[in-house]
């Protein structure tokens, strides 16, 4: 698309090795921008680099690292130039009970998910000012309504959304925006291997039907690449995501309502064992170098 806002510019994403960041660095590049992927992954984001179409770099690093992303802030700098587009995509997921969760298995979800998330805006936030870019950070419907079995994932994604709605009101003077995007069940290795376990499958199963789909990445990526090419604050995907945004404050009550039977006969069943981390992108995390 020769026409798109993107032609030329320099985007940045994390967590790109596979998944929805996969996804979105080629629609990126389809529209014609530079790519710049940041993971712990290097083989697979060399593999997602060989496929674009358009300029890319690659930087290994961890996005609880500040320094390693000051490092892949600079290489990207000195290949691609400044960016215009920064996407906070990396995140993790555990399901278990918090009683019997691992305190270091539980903050591990919020550092990448949440404190990971604001590492990678410092990092790169110079960039952006430098030209008036745009930072999106990818959330989820968990932000809106927390479900059992999952408050580690929960907390961090309802952290990570007050956090960039912070972030916009401090930086929106020198031209700078912030979206923030709630998504929904993605087609992703994360979402297949939660579909394993008993008490993820009932979570899902006790949502409204409407609630239960899941969506391709690349349909996912489709629709974020045109909020950011209009720089949106929010986009929701699927777009029935954004009714529950309007009934935010009748939602805690009606999970209650939802799952209080559920959660009792699971455990009277003993499969509320920990999950361990999601999908193959959790499982790298924890065999990441200085975990």
């Amino acid at each position: 698309m020769t026409d798109s806002p993107l032609r030329d510019r320099t985007v940045v994403v994390t967590g790109a090795a596979r998944g929805l960041g996969a996804a979105l660095a080629r629609a990126c590049a389809g529209r014609g921008a530079r790519l710049a992927l940041v993971g712990h992954e290097k083989p697979g984001l060399d593999a997602v680099a060989a496929t674009l179409p358009t300029p890319a770099v690659t930087c290994e690093a961890d996005v609880t690292d500040p320094a390693a992303l000051d490092e892949a802030a600079g290489r990207v700098r000195a290949r691609l130039g400044p960016p215009s587009v920064v996407v906070a995509n990396a995140g993790i997921a555990r399901g278990e009970a918090f009683l019997t969760s691992d305190p270091d298995a539980w903050r591990r979800v919020v550092d990448v998910n949440l404190i990971g998330s604001a590492h990678t805006a410092r990092a790169f936030l110079p960039d952006l000012l430098e030209t008036a870019g745009y930072h999106l950070q990818i959330g989820s419907s968990a932000a809106i309504g927390a479900a059992p079995m999952m408050s580690a994932y929960c907390a961090s994604k309802a952290g990570v959304e007050a956090f960039a709605h912070a972030l916009r009101a401090e930086v929106v003077h020198h031209g700078v925006a912030v979206g923030f995007a709630y998504l929904n069940w993605i087609d992703t290795d994360m979402i297949r291997d939660a579909d394993r376990y008993a008490v993820l499958r009932q979570v899902r199963a006790g949502l409204p039907r409407p609630a239960r789909g899941i969506s391709s990445p690349e349909h996912v990526a489709a629709r974020l690449v045109r909020a950011i090419e209009r720089r949106r604050t929010a986009v929701y995907v699927p777009g029935f995501v954004r009714f529950g945004q309007m009934a935010r404050a009748a939602l805690p009550s009606l999970v209650l309502r939802v799952y209080r039977r559920d959660v009792a006969r699971l455990e009277a069943r003993g499969v509320l064992d920990p999950t361990g981390p999601l999908g193959a992108g959790g499982r790298a995390d924890r065999t990441a170098p200085g975990r």
